[in-house]
């Protein structure tokens, strides 16, 4: 079996009205409320508008080696894993306390990064639960790693986060980079009544189930976009949907930093907010005349100037007007999803561009 069919098999804030009063009450309305939320019944295989907007805030952050980390809770909330082609919907537990959200970026930059992390959380009895968060995709937050927690109790806690190595591969000033485990340290008061008073759950009015984002949240740090296609280095070949994801290719003639000859590069993006989608696995086919003079996978590929995205080498193959490439998603971004996006990126058909 070839890598990529081996891949295909799965191997290897919008306007709104306040919702139960504005959650300002404790007790069962409450917990109701954020346990079992509305879910939009009839939902596009698109990105779209969820039926509410769970907010969020920011517990605190940590600069170190170079990164910045951030620690954000909201109330606990479904999503979904996905696992090659296949979903799972995870429920809200009977003991969660909270969803809690990690975002790891370069300092400098400000470039969101695709990071392996583990987080521990302990208080002055020891340690209280250890998980690797999930890597997601929320309309409201773009490109982050969640999942929901169950604490003990009110008390005040320490999160320990190790962050890294990033296994994608980095190419210009970021070759190098990122290769070491980096460990942040955030301490924060896990209190019911200061921590649900401070978010609250959003009706979306009017446009529950459209096609189309809510804004991003969290203003104040990156949420993980791509680059506006006009600032793209290289040449534009063209742009391309599929699976309600938008693909940018672009050819980079004389890039020495990916190698000899013309370097293929795809961002690939969500719609309406430019998302990152990684953890995905591209490979392009370039025909000449009705020959194949070019087919490979694209590697996930992390650049000062391109951001993420997929590329390949071409080496000596000079890319020639009435060239056809063709893209092919061999697994779509295994990511979890929150609602809005769970639908989105998964039924994803093989596009062309031509020269």
């Amino acid at each position: 079996m070839e890598r990529r069919d081996m891949i295909r098999s799965g191997i290897g804030l919008a306007g709104g009205t306040l919702l139960s009063g504005c959650l300002r009450s404790l007790g069962f309305e409450k917990e109701s409320a954020w346990r079992d939320p509305p879910l939009v019944s009839d939902r596009p295989n698109a990105v779209y508008y969820p039926a509410v907007i769970e907010e969020m805030d920011m517990y605190g952050k940590s600069t170190a080696d170079g990164l910045t980390v951030t620690l954000m809770y909201s109330f606990p909330h479904r999503f979904w894993t996905v696992t090659g082609q296949d979903k799972n919907k995870v429920v809200v537990g009977e003991d969660d306390s909270l969803h809690l959200m990690v975002s790891v970026w370069d300092t400098e930059t400000k470039t969101v990064l695709p990071m392996n992390i583990a987080l521990e959380i302990s208080n002055d009895d020891g340690m209280v639960t250890q998980l690797s968060p999930w890597p997601m995709h929320s309309p409201s937050m773009g490109f982050h790693y969640g999942d929901n927690v169950s604490l003990p109790g009110e008390d005040t806690y320490t999160a320990t986060l190790r962050v890294g190595p990033l296994q994608t591969r980095r190419t210009g000033a970021f070759e190098g980079q990122f290769s070491d485990v980096t460990t942040a340290t955030i301490d924060f008061q896990f209190d019911t009544r200061n921590t649900y008073y401070n978010i609250e759950i959003r009706k979306v009015d009017g446009k529950a189930g459209e096609r189309g984002s809510v804004e991003l949240a969290m203003e104040n740090m990156p949420a993980g976009r791509a680059p506006p296609k006009s600032e793209l280095p290289g040449q534009m070949i063209g742009e391309t949907m599929s699976g309600d994801a938008t693909f940018i290719t672009t050819r980079l003639d004389d890039a020495s930093r990916f190698g000899e000859g013309t370097y293929l590069a795809i961002s690939p993006r969500t719609p309406y907010n430019r998302i990152i989608l990684p953890l995905m696995s591209l490979s392009a086919m370039v025909t000449r005349d009705g020959t194949t003079v070019f087919d490979n996978i694209l590697q996930e590929t992390l650049d000062p100037e391109l951001g993420h995205h997929y590329g390949a080498n071409m080496e000596n193959l000079n890319l020639k007007p009435g060239d056809t490439i063709k893209i092919m998603v061999d697994a779509p971004p295994q990511t979890a999803r929150h609602d809005g996006y769970e639908t989105a990126f998964f039924e994803m058909p093989s596009m062309e561009v031509s020269i």
